[in-house]
């Protein structure tokens, strides 16, 4: 039994059977909230560097992923096998946020918020993976790519900077993509996918407030301009485009206003 939320977070992060992934997300969540656990000690294990993944999905660039659609059931199955790694891969986002950066001197309440985020992402993998076996599929049975944890790589000496990207910048995309998602499977009678989608997206939103809060928290407390202070870390630390068209209003209510992110995407310039 795990002492710390940094060990426990850890053992997590680090467990390669995804149903094991999951039970120790929800014990981590639940030691921490009947505060049962301390934040971290000096005989915690070590962070893995990556997290455990099983043999499958094999991980490829994503100009070799197969194509998805709403309109057939094999191009939905492409579609939601995507959104799956996705959240498995939240799940570690999550988890790392807490296993990298428990010794940073934050109030308790930021570790409560990304417990219940890695909570949550693992309700959302479960969702979509019990969809996938519905439709006669299972996750791992497609190739998937890496992006996400390059993401991770990339922020892991700067708590700023990993707020600035994976919440920020990644999360913050599923708010713009998702509800354009949900229309096309309602469209074409997938219902059970579409109410899915509605969960996460209503969960997403929660979690880019959670990494717009902190953002601005640690902004203010070193004196520096948040939205200024996101474009430079953007710049430095993400790789990828921010692209437009953004959901404004969907990322408004979440705390992450236009003054962040316009004058990244060369669209909106």
């Amino acid at each position: 039994m795990p002492s710390t939320l940094r060990e426990a977070a850890i053992d997590a992060l680090a467990a390669s059977d995804l149903d094991e992934k999951v039970r120790l997300t929800n014990l981590a969540c639940r030691l921490w909230f009947s505060r049962r656990l301390g934040l971290h000690s000096a005989t915690d294990p070590s962070h893995p560097g990556r997290p455990g993944r099983p043999n499958e999905p094999e991980l490829v660039s994503p100009r070799f992923l197969p194509r998805r659609s709403a309109h057939t059931e094999e191009g939905r199955i492409v579609l939601i096998h995507a959104l799956a790694h996705i959240e498995l891969n939240a799940i570690d986002l999550a988890l790392d946020i807490v296993a990298r950066f428990a010794r940073e001197t934050m109030p308790r309440s930021f570790f409560d918020g990304w417990m219940t985020v890695a909570l949550e992402e693992a309700k959302h993998f479960g969702l979509l993976s019990r969809r996938l076996q519905s439709l006669g599929s299972r996750y791992g049975a497609l190739p998937a790519h890496d992006g996400l944890w390059q993401a991770v790589e990339a922020t892991a000496h700067d708590l700023s900077a990993r707020l600035a990207v994976v919440p920020l910048i990644l999360e913050a995309r599923g708010l713009d993509v998702t509800p354009s998602m949900i229309d096309k499977l309602t469209a074409v009678g997938d219902l059970d996918t579409a109410k899915i989608l509605e969960i996460i997206y209503r969960d997403e939103k929660k979690h880019v407030a959670i990494g717009a809060k902190w953002f601005r928290f640690l902004c203010a407390r070193q004196n520096v301009n948040a939205a200024e202070r996101f474009g430079v870390l953007v710049r430095e630390s993400f790789r990828g485009d921010v692209k437009a068209p953004f959901n404004d209003r969907a990322r408004a209510e979440a705390g992450l206003t236009p003054t962040f992110y316009r004058s990244l995407s060369p669209r909106s310039r």
